[in-house]
């Protein structure tokens, strides 16, 4: 019975729906195909040796690619945070704030665990070769972190904060004992980096929304002007979006053309690799998949393959906010309510760090494995909240981990020497973890949507029974015109 109907299914389809089909996902078909010749193109010119000059060449309309998206994400994140705060008020604003924020913590919170389960089981360290560098890498300290993260999230200068962030630096200066002796310390000064302060930006743009949206009729005309340039930049995006199977296959291709011995990489860190993507995966197809249907009853299958190409350029471009535009419009063809996307994804974009938190956690357990220090309850307890507390600290920029495990090792007294061996596969697992911070965002938005549903139709309902006021308002104002307009008319006659 049941293959008879599927039978019928499949005689009813017919080639204008198949074509129809391949015309609503041509982008995401030539995507996919763009990332696979990436791939295979990658492996095969790598057997060639081609020069430095050649590698740049193959890299270079992936990265015209990524300066486009980038180019998108300021004006993005301004216009879709204003209108958005705007279009919510207050009260409601502040219940999907709440919503949003123990969401995003509880979720870093989960994968933090579910990478020390993974780093406990896999045991990624106990094989691994121990390559130990001379460079002690940079210091970092968790409360410098925390203090640069304030000063950041209220920027002094709001200009400064499109083109640079606070960073609190080191300088070595001498200093003398009450013996007389001479050291070298270790004085911290407040310091700049380059990078947009996406963070003090989203502070001024939630503020300055919420109270345009209080303003009411006096602030209309503003509102709509944000929500038009936020407009204006999603079909900017639908355009660039086109670029994208040469800008991800340009990217992929490079990345693999340019890295190093591959089989040395696989010697010395496969079990590591295969924890981070395992943890990657189990997260994605299980974990938020139970989480999305306990909260909707929908099937979240059909969600997650509908963020396929968000997917794909979070991959590609290793960075949630590259990819922020896409996800946007990704959301926006999902169903979601722009109110909610405007709100939460540029946030997401920049606190929620999910992927981050796994990582953090099993390369700081690795390291502990790979200098055999063993760990306890407590420690393995203190590595998932510092990942979780650390991974909200992160910059949304590529391989920022790396320096945030820094501060875990340190919290559990791990030598920091190795670091850098991750560096020759932190390439290929940042691509993999971003997806997850991606996927966290657009699933955090989808959930509080549907937990706010009840005030967002009040809302809807509010607004409706202001158009008809305005509506009755310009009516009675119409009509009042015409009668004092008749009256004088006749006033006129009388007159005459």
């Amino acid at each position: 019975m049941g293959s008879d109907s599927f039978r019928e299914k499949l005689s009813d389809i017919t080639p204008r729906d198949i074509l129809a089909k391949i015309k609503k996902n041509l982008l995401l078909i030539v995507t996919i195909a763009g990332v696979l010749i990436g791939v295979i193109l990658g492996f095969i010119i790598r057997e060639f040796n081609p020069s430095d000059t050649t590698v740049r060449l193959i890299s270079y309309p992936g990265e015209l690619f990524m300066r486009l998206l980038k180019l998108l994400i300021l004006p993005l994140v301004i216009s879709s945070l204003i209108s958005g705060a705007a279009s919510l008020n207050a009260k409601l604003g502040g219940k999907i704030a709440i919503r949003t924020v123990i969401y995003f913590l509880v979720t870093s919170l989960m994968n933090a665990s579910i990478g020390a389960f993974l780093a406990i089981s896999i045991n990624p360290g106990m094989d691994a070769v121990d390559v130990v560098s001379d460079e002690g890498g940079r210091t970092a300290d968790i409360l410098d972190s925390f203090m640069d993260l304030g000063r950041n999230i209220f920027p002094d200068n709001l200009f400064r904060a499109t083109l640079q962030q606070d960073q609190t630096k080191y300088n070595m200066v001498n200093s003398t004992l009450s013996n007389g002796t001479v050291i070298l310390k270790q004085v911290p000064y407040l310091g700049l980096r380059s990078g947009t302060n996406t963070l003090g930006i989203i502070t001024f743009s939630l503020v300055f929304g919420a109270i345009l949206g209080n303003l009411g009729k006096r602030a209309k005309m503003v509102v709509e002007f944000f929500t038009i340039v936020d407009e204006i930049i999603l079909q900017i995006v639908k355009l660039v979006m086109w670029l994208t199977p040469v800008g991800v296959g340009s990217v992929i291709c490079g990345r693999i053309v340019g890295m190093g011995d591959l089989s040395l990489i696989v010697q010395q860190l496969a079990y590591f690799i295969v924890a981070v993507v395992s943890g990657v995966f189990i997260y994605q197809l299980i974990i938020l998949q139970i989480i999305y249907f306990l909260f909707t009853r929908k099937n979240p299958f059909k969600f997650y393959f509908g963020l396929a190409q968000a997917w794909m350029t979070a991959f590609a471009t290793a960075s949630t906010s590259a990819a922020l535009p896409v996800s946007m419009r990704c959301m926006k063809e999902l169903g979601v309510d722009e109110r909610i996307n405007r709100f939460v994804l540029p946030i997401g974009a920049t606190v929620n760090m999910d992927g981050t938190a796994l990582f953090v956690t099993i390369a700081s357990i690795f390291m502990a494995q790979l200098y055999k220090i063993p760990l306890g309850f407590g420690d393995y307890v203190t590595v998932i909240v510092t990942s979780t507390a650390v991974s909200v600290a992160a910059a949304s920029v590529p391989s920022a981990a790396l320096v945030l495990m820094l501060m875990v090792l340190g919290a559990i007294d791990v030598p920091t020497a190795s670091v850098n061996l991750l560096f020759t596969i932190d390439w290929f697992v940042d691509r993999f973890r971003t997806t997850n911070n991606l996927l966290g965002d657009c699933y955090t938005a989808a959930i509080v949507e549907h937990l706010s549903k009840q005030e967002l139709e009040e809302m809807d309902k509010h607004q409706l029974e202001e158009g008809n006021i305005d509506e009755n308002a310009g009516e009675e104002l119409k009509a009042s015109t015409t009668c004092s307009t008749l009256v004088e008319r006749s006033n006129e006659n009388l007159r005459a």
